[in-house]
């Protein structure tokens, strides 16, 4: 339909006399555009585009064969490039390298609908803040009203907020009672911080979710899965340089080529039908033979049977939850999305820990996304959650001190 669309007005263009039709539409819906980008206060600018693409007066033109559709087409690039952001620049300059006028309003359609899209991201960012303290008020007053009607709503919450705190106690993190020399507040953090992280490693079947999480569920389970696939994907990429050495420690593009690999066998590996075992078995065949060849293609001396074999144990051995390797790369990310929790300058990210650079990428979206979801919901809830953790690390100092 588009192809059929220029078609047309190509034809009409090279008829004689010319047909302005089709392009008087265009030329209106042009026009229609540029005002939209315009302001209240762009009266100058308004009032020399309506001059310009005066529609009946370029309609007169066009039936006395007195159009200059070339000028109009300079005009209106002109203006775009006025009107875009800084960005564009660059596609403005080939518009003016654009000397037919069909391939020139294509593109120049083209770069409207892009201009449309960055006065859209440029509004929703400016009334972005509004938005998120009307919506976090919203929320807020909703689950208030829950609670004042439910008097054990928030039970889920206190209980995992509850096994957060004796989880910390039990790993041996300090300052977790009302007595502690710690600020309040980085008391709430800690606990909190480590609740949220806990999340994701729920236990979907068993353990209830917490009523103040539930608006999120669907993204946390989503992140979860994320997350169990990134720590298989670096633990297999750390047996596999670890165990074939500095040989292939440089070699360009050779992790891109085994991590893509990996990937592809993995993108299913939550779906019901997946085989873990059958699929890591396949892995280290598949990153055996690449990487024979990858050693022959650079002089080094071929993969020795003995050598492949172990390759392939250690990689079919992380199929278990607590195979060493795949326990040190989850700890690994565990500990880097709480570093993102705690850093006070979110734009900075946290240093990477070590095996986890192949995965950099796909850890700081992750990373993102996860902090996004958690600062918002800390906004909502805030005042329920240090309610709960109050009592809880209050109970908590009282029982010790007893004891």
């Amino acid at each position: 339909m588009h192809k059929a669309f220029w078609d047309c007005l190509d034809a009409q263009l090279k008829e004689d006399p010319p047909s302005y039709e089709h392009a008087i539409k265009l030329l209106a819906e042009i026009k229609e555009t540029l005002l939209s980008f315009l302001r209240p206060g762009h009266g100058r600018l308004r009032s020399h585009i309506e001059d310009v693409l005066d529609l009946p007066l370029i309609q007169q033109q066009a039936e006395n064969r007195a159009l200059d559709i070339g000028q109009l087409s300079q005009f209106i690039v002109g203006m775009m490039g006025s009107l875009c952001a800084p960005s564009r620049d660059r596609d403005i300059n080939k518009l003016k390298e654009i000397t037919d006028i069909v391939p020139l309003f294509k593109a120049i359609f083209s770069l409207l609908d892009l201009m449309k899209m960055d006065m859209a991201n440029f509004t929703l960012k400016s009334i972005r803040p509004h938005l998120m303290q009307q919506s976090v008020e919203y929320e807020r007053n909703k689950f208030q009203g829950f609670v004042e009607k439910q008097p054990n709503a928030l039970d889920y919450t206190e209980k995992w907020l509850e096994d957060t705190v004796k989880h910390l106690r039990e790993s041996g993190q300090d300052g977790l009672s009302a007595a502690s020399s710690n600020p309040p507040s980085l008391l709430f953090q800690n606990v909190h911080n480590h609740a949220y992280l806990r999340l994701l490693k729920w236990d979907q079947a068993s353990d209830p979710f917490p009523e103040t999480m539930l608006m999120d569920k669907a993204r946390f389970q989503e992140m979860q899965q994320e997350v169990d696939r990134l720590v298989l994907l670096s633990s297999v990429l750390l047996i596999v340089y670890t165990t074939a050495g500095e040989a292939i420690s440089g070699l360009p593009g050779l992790m891109d080529t085994l991590k893509n690999t990996v990937n592809v066998m993995l993108t299913d590996m939550h779906a019901p039908s997946f085989n873990a075992q059958e699929a890591l078995a396949t892995i280290g065949e598949k990153l055996c033979v690449e990487l024979s060849q990858c050693l022959s293609q650079h002089g080094y001396s071929p993969f020795s049977a003995d050598r492949k074999d172990i390759l392939k144990g250690q990689i079919s051995a992380t199929v278990q939850s607590d195979n060493t390797v795949r326990r040190l790369m989850d700890s690994r990310v565990q500990t880097y999305l709480l570093s993102f929790l705690e850093s006070s300058q979110p734009k900075t990210p946290p240093a990477l820990p070590g095996g986890l650079a192949p995965i950099s990428r796909e850890l700081k979206e992750l990373a993102d996304l996860f902090t996004g979801l958690v600062n918002f919901n800390k906004l909502v809830y805030s005042q329920f959650y240090q309610k709960i953790l109050q009592n809880i690390l209050t109970a908590g100092g009282m029982s010790s001190t007893e004891t």
